[in-house]
């Protein structure tokens, strides 16, 4: 792939950036799925942590910029504000985790369409479960990217609560006016970047577009102490920006809304997994509500407890 190079006309003019640490053979998946983008980037900026494999130089060699940095150095928010800042000629910054594969060509020229709008700051694409995905996987991309586009604005926080703001980092693009005007990436949040752009965006009347018809295929098939630890994570980041729940509502609610969801879709696909659903559950929210009391816990216990113990150093 070549940045500018054929393809579609493209909307805007658009850096895509990937964050990369050893993808190995998913490598080869996503410079095929890049190439046949009908929407071709002007940069494409690839911030490597290190990586032991060859994915530095396929990257190179399909027109990326590598950057390589220290695994130590990597950071959610810092890192995609240092790419953003290697790309200064681009109107939009579209990201693209590593493991993140889009679905079709039309995938980055549907996306980039939602800034049209003048007004749209962000836009994120649906995620579709990867092939093998069990049900619980299933389910939680099917609950969080629906079929039908939306866009989102702060007058929505009443209705959605922290729906709001919901955005992804695996797939999602920001308009560079509006992301440098709320100050760009936060430099050490401990995950949730995206959520605190999101946020920051909606506050300052810029709205959020939801592209269903823009899709990757991604997904992650959690352990259930994967998930107390992404959730303790969450936790964390809630109890550290607390203006999210002022503005937008507790995360509790959401969290009961997915349940029934869950509870609703198993009963009729998968009722065996129903009883490994509600442990999973109870860690999370045990995970979470730990996360939001982080202040008052040791430093040791919260590095193990931690999915991102790098934060902590």
């Amino acid at each position: 792939m070549a940045p500018g190079g054929a393809g579609g006309e493209c909307p805007v003019r658009f850096a895509l950036h990937v964050p990369t640490l050893n993808p190995g053979p998913a490598t080869g998946s996503l410079l095929a799925a890049l190439r046949v983008q009908t929407a071709q980037p002007h940069a494409f900026v690839v911030i490597d942590s290190s990586s032991t494999d060859d994915s530095p130089e396929r990257f190179r060699e399909s027109g990326a910029a590598v950057h390589v940095i220290e695994r130590s150095a990597f950071r959610h928010g810092g890192t995609r504000q240092r790419s953003v800042e290697l790309a200064p000629e681009a109107e939009v910054d579209l990201f693209l985790t590593q493991d993140a594969v889009p679905a079709h060509p039309e995938a980055f020229e549907n996306l980039l369409q939602a800034f049209a709008d003048p007004k749209v700051g962000a836009a994120f694409g649906r995620q579709l479960p990867r092939s093998g995905a069990g049900p619980l996987e299933a389910h939680a991309r099917l609950f969080n990217y629906p079929p039908h586009s939306r866009v989102k604005q702060a007058a929505d926080a009443l209705a959605l609560g922290m729906k709001t703001f919901f955005i992804s980092n695996s797939f999602a693009a920001y308009r560079r006016e509006a992301l440098l005007a709320v100050g760009g990436f936060p430099p050490d949040v401990i995950l949730s970047e995206d959520s605190y752009v999101s946020a920051r965006l909606l506050l300052a009347d810029w709205k959020v577009a939801y592209r269903a018809d823009a899709r990757v295929h991604h997904s992650h098939a959690y352990g259930p102490l994967e998930e107390l630890r992404r959730y303790f994570d969450v936790g964390v980041f809630h109890a550290r920006e607390p203006w999210i729940r002022e503005a937008f509502g507790k995360a509790e609610g959401e969290g009961g809304r997915f349940l029934r969801s869950e509870w609703d879709y198993l009963w009729r696909r998968g009722r065996r997994h129903l009883p490994g659903a509600l442990w999973r559950n109870g860690l999370k929210f045990a995970g979470y509500r730990l996360g939001l009391v982080e202040g008052v816990l040791p430093r040791r216990l919260k590095v193990r407890i931690s999915m991102n113990r790098g934060y902590w150093q």
